[in-house]
Order: C-alpha cells, then sequence, then structure tokens
C-alpha cells in the first residue's frame, strides 16, 4: 500500500497524444487527439479526453498507427477550444508521459502557436522504469506493458495509452516505496540528473529576449558568455548539443547572469568585450586582446591605392586588426588572389619592381604600366567599400530593451567608440546630444569587424553627428 503521505505534495497529469505528424511541424504535424488523467499519488482523480481538429489533412499513414481519420475530427472542436482545460488540468502538477519529451513537445509548441508559453515540471515513465525495473528488452509502452500484464484497451489511442501509462506508474509507485534506494526519494528525484535539474533552473531564470548572458560555475566564475536574440532558445540548444566540450561545459554549470540589450549589433559587441575581459574558460572565439598588426590603405602620389601591413601604432586608414603578422599576411595575400592586387602596392615587393605574380598572370601589370589606375583602383576600392566605415562620425540607431528606447552605437572618427541607450519618444534630440548617453568601453580593434560586418549585413538607421541623416547603410 501506498504511503499517502508521501504523495501529498505531488499532483500530476498524466497525458497521452495522437499525432498527424512525426514531429511539430506547423501545420503538417498536429495533435488530433488528448487525453489527460489528473492522479494524485494513489489513484486517477480527474479525467479529459478529446479529438482535435487539427486544420490539416491526416494521412493514410496515421490513420493506420491511430485509427483517427479525417472524418472522426472534421467536427471535433480545434486545439484553442480545449486549451483552457488542458491548462487547468496540468496546472501546478507533473507532466507525465510515457517518453514525455515527445507527449510535451506537441502540447508546448501547439501552446506556442497561440502565443502562450507552456512550461511544466516533466516526468518520464520510461526513464523512471528503467531504474525501477531494470533490465528489459524494451521500454516502448506496448512491450513494456504485455510484460507487466498490464492491459491497453485501445491501443495507440489516446485514452488507452494515458490509461495504461497510469497504471504503469501505479506499479512504479510501489516499487519506489519499497526499493531500498529509492523508497525515500521523490519520483523527480530517483530520475532526474544533475544536469536535468540545472537545465529547469538556467531556463527559468532567462528570458526569451535579446542579450549576453552568463554561465558561472560552482564558485561563481564565469565560464561561458553568449549572445542571442533569445536567450532562452539559446540556452535551450546547449543543453542539445552533442559535443564533447559542451557536455563538459554542462558538468560545470552551475549558475546564470544575464543582460538585456535589446539590440542584436550590441550584443555582440558587449559578447566580444566580455570575453576579452573575463577570458572564460569554454569561449573560444574573440579571446584575444592583443592586436599587433593591421592592413592599412592609401593613395600615393600617381592615385593608386596601395595596401600594407603595419604594427597596430599607426591608427589612420586601418581596414582589418590583427593577434599577429601571421594572421595579417594571410588576409593581404587572399585579397591578392580575390582581386589580382600587385605586390609592389601590397608592400610585398621593391617600390620600384615588376611584381612576380604579373609573371605568373596573377597580377595585371600596373607594375609593369601594363594596367591603369582606374581599372585597378576600382578592385581595391571594393576592399576599401568593404572594411571602410562610410562616415567618420556618426551614431548607429537600434533597437532598444523596450519599445520606448533605442540603442545607440557609436563610431567617433572612423572607429568604434562606444553604446548606450536613449529615450526618443519624447522631444526630438540633437545627434550631439544622444552621443551625451553613450557608455565610453574599451574599444579592441575587432569591434570595428564586428560593426562594419553588421552594416553590410543590415539595412540600418544612422545620425550624422553633424547634422540629421537617415542615411540607409546596407
Amino acid at each position: 500500500m501506498h504511503d499517502k503521505q508521501s504523495y501529498l505534495n505531488y499532483m500530476f497529469a498524466i497525458i497521452d497524444i495522437e499525432t498527424c505528424g512525426g514531429r511539430f511541424e506547423y501545420p503538417k504535424g498536429r495533435i488530433i487527439e488528448i487525453s489527460v488523467l489528473v492522479h494524485d499519488g494513489l489513484q486517477v482523480v480527474d479525467k479529459f479526453t478529446s479529438l482535435i481538429n487539427p486544420g490539416s489533412y491526416i494521412s493514410p499513414l496515421y490513420t493506420r498507427i491511430s485509427g483517427i481519420t479525417n472524418d472522426m475530427v472534421e467536427n471535433a472542436p480545434r486545439f484553442h477550444q480545449v486549451a483552457k482545460r488542458i491548462l487547468e488540468m496540468t496546472e501546478g502538477r507533473i507532466f507525465v508521459a510515457h517518453n514525455v519529451g515527445f507527449d510535451y513537445g506537441f502540447v508546448k509548441e501547439e501552446f506556442n502557436s497561440l502565443g502562450y508559453k507552456f512550461q511544466r515540471e516533466k516526468l518520464c515513465t520510461v526513464r523512471l522504469s528503467r531504474k525501477l525495473i531494470p533490465g528489459r528488452i524494451s521500454y516502448s509502452l506496448g512491450h513494456l506493458c504485455a510484460s507487466l500484464n498490464i492491459p491497453i484497451e485501445g491501443r495507440h489511442r489516446a485514452e488507452g495509452d494515458a490509461v495504461a501509462t497510469a497504471q504503469l506508474f501505479d506499479l512504479l509507485l510501489r516499487l519506489k516505496a519499497d526499493h531500498p534506494q529509492y523508497k525515500n526519494m521523490g519520483v523527480e528525484e530517483i530520475m532526474d540528473r544533475r544536469i536535468d535539474k540545472i537545465k529547469q533552473y538556467i531556463l527559468k531564470k532567462l528570458p526569451e529576449d535579446c542579450g549576453v548572458y552568463y554561465f558561472l560555475d560552482k564558485e561563481g566564475k564565469i565560464i561561458y558568455i553568449g549572445k542571442s536574440s533569445n536567450m532562452y532558445q539559446r540556452a535551450l540548444s546547449h543543453f542539445n548539443s552533442k559535443e564533447r566540450k559542451g557536455k563538459r561545459m554542462l558538468n560545470d554549470l552551475y549558475d546564470v547572469n544575464f543582460q538585456l540589450t535589446g539590440s542584436e549589433l550590441v550584443a555582440l559587441l558587449v559578447e566580444s568585450e566580455e570575453i576579452k575581459k573575463h577570458r572564460p574558460q569554454y569561449n573560444r572565439a574573440r579571446k584575444a586582446d592583443t592586436f599587433t598588426h593591421s592592413i592599412n590603405w592609401s593613395e600615393d602620389e600617381n592615385g593608386i591605392i596601395n595596401f600594407k601591413i603595419t604594427s597596430s601604432g599607426e591608427p589612420f586608414n586601418v581596414l582589418r586588426s590583427f593577434t599577429g603578422y601571421a594572421s595579417a599576411r594571410e588576409c593581404l595575400e587572399r585579397w591578392l588572389d580575390e582581386y589580382s592586387l600587385c605586390l609592389r602596392y601590397c608592400g610585398l615587393t621593391e617600390d620600384d619592381a615588376i611584381c612576380f605574380n604579373h609573371h605568373i598572370k596573377k597580377c595585371n601589370g600596373i607594375c609593369a604600366g601594363e594596367e591603369d589606375t582606374e581599372t585597378y583602383n576600382k578592385r581595391a576600392l571594393k576592399i576599401v567599400k568593404e572594411y571602410s566605415f562610410g562616415n567618420t562620425n556618426f551614431l548607429i540607431v537600434e533597437e532598444g530593451r523596450h519599445a520606448e528606447e533605442r540603442a545607440l552605437v557609436l563610431i567617433e572618427n572612423g572607429h568604434y567608440g562606444g553604446y548606450g541607450y536613449a529615450d526618443l519618444t519624447g522631444q526630438a534630440n540633437s545627434p550631439e546630444e544622444l552621443r551625451e548617453a553613450i557608455k565610453k568601453t574599451h574599444s579592441y580593434p575587432d569591434n570595428d569587424d564586428i560593426v562594419r560586418g553588421w552594416l553590410n549585413k543590415h539595412n540600418v538607421k544612422t545620425l550624422l553627428l553633424k547634422g540629421i541623416s537617415d542615411k540607409v547603410t546596407g
């Protein structure tokens, strides 16, 4: 007999669904039948079962599995018509199912399609069975119930499978009560790994908003910094990762902090700066904080565009910065090949030499007087345009952290100068006034690369600091 007192704190919603798709893929993969049994730890105390009109075609494949036809659901309620009942029966209760990820995923996505975020604690009778009834050949509901003499009246129909799952759940609770290792544990403690509990804790803290998040270890040290337009979903992807390094990180994970940015561009910039500042163990990109070389450009006395690798102490007309000479040289050689540049005008051969690339037909001969300046410069200017800002001093205006706010990114003297936030709903502010909202930060050269990359991929609003301009950069 159950120890009733041990279950007073638990109320379970045992659920089974039938679908017209192997996964939720709107509108093909939808719920076509649902059954919810409320279980108090001793017995089923409430029940709800209904066919659901999915608003889409049920293929013969899924009719063969469940026996549910298009005619059967034609006059059935849509999911939104039974959603309130499902919410009421699952509110404050643990969502129980056999292979709970499948049923929970479909129910959650049906609510997502209505604009509602459905979240419940979950318990899987497959995993609980593996703990309490080890060594079975198969843990499918059909095989497991057959081996335990649990009848299923209406296999692959929601209520029949839900009732069988409830009977299996009863048996598991009895086995738990008699088990020397598990009898004093809650059922969720038996099946939950530490990583599952951390997952639930982390996901409850993170909003579905744009920002930067910080994963912390047991001592509160930052072990990973990430950014996303949806921090909740990005964190969820970490838990679904199959990478070995990602799994090691999850084993060290104990807590999370975050900051909202509103703007994805600001999130990129904050992430890059914070990674350099904290150097987290599990971040691979953007850790370098020392940039020793850059590629600069200039026009010589003949009007020919020159590129040159210099030390990063020479700040004028910088196109890209690098952590060493080798990476700068690799980039410049890539440009040489892609744009048929001349070695002489890239500072890689003597000033008066006909370059070797001309001899092997990779330079079109500007060094030998065989190509005119305008034609050569047209190719070189493509690089300058890609890696330069159109104006020297301006503000980029992005989405803020709420509807009445805008994020501002400052470009000053041709380089990233910081970010800030301003309320633009009131009296119009001049660009110079908005500039006062900028938070000055330590600017690393690769921040310029981040901003340039963003401008090349997005249409943005900018404000010139000498006046307002709705210039669109794309």
